[in-house]
């Protein structure tokens, strides 16, 4: 699927009529906006295939985000780190705000971009609940994203942050059951098409909030203060 310009941002309130708004299989391509992906700008995440993410209608929540009417629950999965060891992923986030996404490192638009939100957003926020925040990166493409590439990708994005990015990889059923785990579609197309949800969990290990296209790093950085204060 080839780039596309960034759609018209989504908003809880545009969603009256749209009851289940879509978690989104998004097929990465196009061009590689980025040789440093890091830099990426924009939102260029696909439409793709739907399935069921039910948020908030009227526009009357604290988020700027997708405020998901049933929390998605904090999933338990353990894969390996770009360490090379074993990551609990519920155990190592427990004691602060988790942001979670599953994609792949040759992704050249919905997972630079998402990431470069990332950072910005970290940047944004006070620097205590920066470095209290956990952001979990899964890879949706284990046959190339070894635990090394993992660790170097990431690395393009945390190396100015008071947080490092954790980079996840298994064998192809232990990221599936990752994915199935944490409620998001399975990826499709070799990993390729994934879902474009970035969740956000609180210390309660419940994800009231979470991102797609429409939102920006101001955005996340709002919602993170909001979970890291609760």
């Amino acid at each position: 699927m080839s780039s596309r310009t960034r759609p018209a941002r989504f908003r809880p309130a545009l969603a009256g009529a749209l009851v289940a708004a879509g978690v989104l299989l998004a097929g990465c391509g196009g061009d590689a906006s980025a040789d440093d992906p890091a830099q990426a700008e924009g939102h260029d995440h696909g439409a793709g295939v739907e399935a069921p993410a039910v948020v908030e209608g009227p526009d009357t929540g604290p988020y700027e985000g997708l405020h998901l009417q049933d929390p998605y629950q904090k999933p338990s999965f353990t894969l390996t780190g770009s360490d090379g060891q074993p990551y609990d992923f519920a155990a190592a986030t427990a004691d602060g705000p988790t942001l979670l996404f599953f994609g792949f490192t040759n992704c050249p638009d919905i997972c630079p971009t998402t990431m470069a939100d990332v950072r910005l957003a970290l940047g944004d926020v006070d620097p205590a609940v920066a470095e209290r925040t956990n952001v979990v990166f899964v890879t949706t493409d284990p046959a190339r994203d070894t635990p090394e590439v993992l660790g170097a990708y990431l690395d393009q994005f945390d190396a100015e942050l008071p947080t490092q990015f954790v980079g996840l990889t298994g064998d192809q059923e232990q990221v599936e059951q990752a994915q199935l785990a944490a409620g998001v579609p399975l990826a499709q197309d070799n990993g390729e098409s994934h879902s474009a949800l970035l969740l956000l969990y609180g210390t309660d290990g419940e994800a009231d909030v979470a991102f797609d296209a429409g939102n920006t790093s101001r955005d996340i950085a709002h919602d993170l203060a909001l979970v890291a204060a609760e």
